[in-house]
């Protein structure tokens, strides 16, 4: 196989609420799309792995491990605002549902077993649309998010001798628990593209936030305004994470691939489309072909369209890590529309728009690079406010961080 696609039905098991906007829907609805239209044909998906204590421990506390076990099991205290307080369990966003230890663990096997894939040798690239679990903090649940999947597969490669890896996170929200978890460690470059953090929770996510004293340079943040469309993204996207990239040599690219970002996100306010979203993992795609030998493991995140958007766009993202690029005319079957409609009647209505028939929304997404220029007319279709506020992030970016890997912010050429 070109690439490890991982799947197991248990990662149906992450569910929280029926008012939730994280239904595990989204993620059946991918796999059946992309089984509808061929993608997987011939691949046999690979299992998670196991998980034990030792492992969830090299990123979050026994303490915090211990209260995800007991609420799993209704063991739990019943002082629901302590749980609250201290772990993050029990709130609006991470309500507290059978098995909860079981289901964040199994997002991690899978995670884990995308990085064993790869660092084997027996596939390059690999995929988890169920990990993505980016908010995850060590003591607490943040973001719909339990257990931080990214962070203990980085680790984890870490400790198999890797020391330069990137991590490329998409999402619409800031990658705020994988920056965190190695703010002040060198060897890994985490890169958040997201919306401005004054528009948007978490609110962290400033081109100020650079790394820790020795690590300087190891975060990157890019946050654009709401309203931000393909074209735009895609540009701030090429203005900075590709030389980033070139210059940190990485072993690994780690993509969390969210898609939030789609401008009928009922969460978020960039625009998105699908078309956008595809181009920006394929480029993802290319950049580890170029940088890393290959080496790229992508994770979901994100996505809160999920009947109308994240089974299109992440079918796009398995398609993408085995080389069987999507023509984004192609139509969707009868058989799967219909399924799809089905589903909505299991999903809250706020986040249940109904399917669309084709793989393509009709995005433009090409992009006028960035060349410095903050006069330069923007082309057809584009404001010159919006490309002026993109360019002003742009450059925000690159005044904070080229200079700390040796890059001039001023030059398009670096």
């Amino acid at each position: 196989m070109s690439a490890a696609i991982i799947w197991s039905d248990h990662f149906l098991d992450y569910k929280w609420a029926h008012t939730h906007p994280m239904s595990p829907i989204r993620l059946a609805l991918t796999m059946s799309l992309s089984r509808s239209l061929g993608i997987l044909d011939d691949v046999d998906t690979v299992e998670p792995l196991p998980v034990d204590e030792d492992r969830l421990r090299t990123v979050h506390t026994q303490a915090y491990i211990d209260a995800v076990r007991a609420v799993s099991s209704g063991m739990a205290s019943s002082n629901a605002t302590m749980l609250e307080r201290m772990f993050g369990l029990g709130s609006a966003d991470n309500p507290i549902f059978d098995k909860m230890h079981e289901a964040g663990s199994m997002l991690v096997g899978g995670t884990l077993a995308a990085a064993q894939a790869i660092t084997s040798g027996a596939v390059r690239r690999a995929v988890n649309i169920g990990g993505g679990m980016h908010h995850a903090m060590p003591g607490h649940a943040a973001g719909f998010c339990i257990y931080n999947d990214c962070s203990i597969a980085i680790e984890w490669m870490l400790e198999q001798g890797y020391d330069r890896i990137a991590y490329v996170d998409i999402d619409a929200h800031h990658g705020d628990g994988v920056q965190q978890q190695f703010y002040a460690d060198p060897r890994v470059l985490t890169v958040s593209l997201h919306q401005h953090p004054a528009t948007l929770w978490p609110g962290t996510g400033w081109a100020t936030e650079l790394g820790a004293s020795g690590a300087e340079g190891s975060a990157v943040n890019l946050g654009l305004l709401p309203g931000t469309p393909d074209r735009l993204w895609l540009r701030a996207f090429d203005a900075v994470v590709p030389s980033l990239l070139a210059e940190f040599k990485p072993q690994i690219i780690v993509t969390q691939a969210g898609v939030d970002s789609h401008v009928e996100d009922p969460l978020t306010d960039l625009a998105l489309t699908v078309d956008g979203q595809a181009a920006a993992m394929r480029t993802v795609r290319d950049l580890a072909d170029k940088y890393s030998d290959g080496r790229w493991l992508a994770v979901g995140g994100g996505g809160y369209g999920v009947i109308n958007v994240v089974p299109r766009a992440w079918t796009y993202l398995i398609g993408a890590s085995l080389d069987r690029d999507i023509d984004p005319h192609t139509a969707i079957s009868p058989e799967w529309m219909t399924a799809a409609a089905q589903a909505q009647s299991t999903v809250h209505p706020d986040y249940a728009r109904p399917p669309v028939g084709a793989m393509t929304d009709g995005g433009d997404t090409e992009f006028t690079a960035w060349d410095g220029d903050t006069a330069a007319p923007p082309p057809g279709g584009i404001s010159e406010t919006a490309q002026r506020q993109t360019d002003k992030s742009i450059l925000a970016t690159r005044r904070a961080v080229f200079p700390l890997h040796g890059l001039d912010p001023e030059d398009p050429r670096d």
